[in-house]
């Protein structure tokens, strides 16, 4: 893993953060030691009159042609599997994850971020129109092509996960060590509803944890690690999902950690995920310097003992 152990989220490069500021955030990143770069196939499609998506990979793929010797740096991560491709209305006309799709995305990503590999490939939601052997070959078959190095799933339930793993184990194909699921220190009502969260099987549970906790091959990245801004930004207040007393007690703690530690409640987050059991990778998406800067920080502080078990035994 790099010394900067999360993953520079990229969601918006490209429609929300205009490319220039994009490029900056790269050059800062890729400076400060970053490698893991997030991205996705679809993104962003909402944020694109066309609704085509795109955009984040090609905003990175003319970073990389533009910096020689950055693309061997980098560790690239994207995504198939969610992008628009014909008329109506999302999700019904997503790609999915047939065979050809997989093969068309991919094909697409490459042209789009202007290299001949993709380290980690990720399925970005299931698709269950089709056979989960069909899609396990399919991804099973770039890694041994290598065109892809890694294989991750995202918005799985787990049974599907461990399904489409012995899949490829009992054919021999390369199969996904990684898993990809929305997760941070607050956590919603089970069951409620969260307005920026459209996929159904996108949490992150104790069923999870346990199940990567005995996977020696399998690494969790966690995205919408910082709740868009909920912990440090008045005017991104915290969904209704999240009123509940568990919520007010875990903010005490971080309130708590951070003053003691004289960091920020992002910090203390960053810090608490990466230095858990098992630990995880953040996605962090950022549109300014200083927040990249806020994050660079908070990804190199180790917890105390005494702060981590403050915050886990907060309930």
């Amino acid at each position: 893993m790099p010394d900067v152990k999360f993953a520079l989220g990229t969601m918006g490069f490209g429609t929300k953060v205009d490319p220039t500021t994009s490029s900056t955030l790269l050059d800062r990143f890729a400076d400060a030691g970053g490698t893991l770069v997030d991205t996705a196939n679809c993104y962003a499609f909402w944020s694109d009159p066309s609704g085509r998506g795109g955009h984040s990979e090609e905003v990175i793929g003319r970073w990389l042609a533009r910096r020689p010797g950055r693309r061997d740096q980098m560790y690239l991560s994207t995504k198939a599997g969610a992008q628009p491709v014909g008329p109506g209305d999302w999700p019904a006309n997503r790609e999915g994850l047939s065979a050809p799709r997989i093969k068309a995305a991919v094909e697409g990503s490459l042209r789009r971020l202007g290299t001949d590999r993709i380290d980690l490939y990720w399925a970005h939601m299931e698709d269950r129109t089709v056979p989960v052997e069909e899609t396990a070959e399919a991804f099973g078959a770039l890694a041994a092509e290598g065109v892809v190095g890694r294989l991750g799933c995202s918005n799985h339930p787990v049974w599907r996960v461990e399904r489409a793993r012995q899949t490829a184990r009992d054919h021999g194909w390369a199969g996904y060590t990684a898993f990809q699921l929305r997760h941070s220190y607050l956590q919603p009502r089970p069951g409620a509803p969260v307005p920026d969260q459209s996929h159904r099987f996108g949490w992150v549970t104790d069923e999870v944890i346990d199940y990567v906790d005995s996977e020696p091959d399998l690494s969790l990245w966690a995205y919408t690690a910082l709740l868009n801004g909920s912990y440090s930004r008045p005017d991104r207040p915290l969904p209704d999902a999240y009123d509940h007393p568990g919520t007010s007690r875990r903010l005490a703690a971080l309130d708590t950690v951070a003053g003691e530690l004289g960091v920020s409640r992002n910090q203390v987050v960053l810090a608490w995920l990466i230095g858990g059991q098992p630990a995880i990778t953040p996605i962090v998406g950022v549109s300014d310097v200083e927040q990249l800067d806020e994050a660079l920080a908070g990804a190199r502080l180790r917890l105390p003992a005494e702060h981590r078990r403050l915050l886990d035994e907060t309930a």
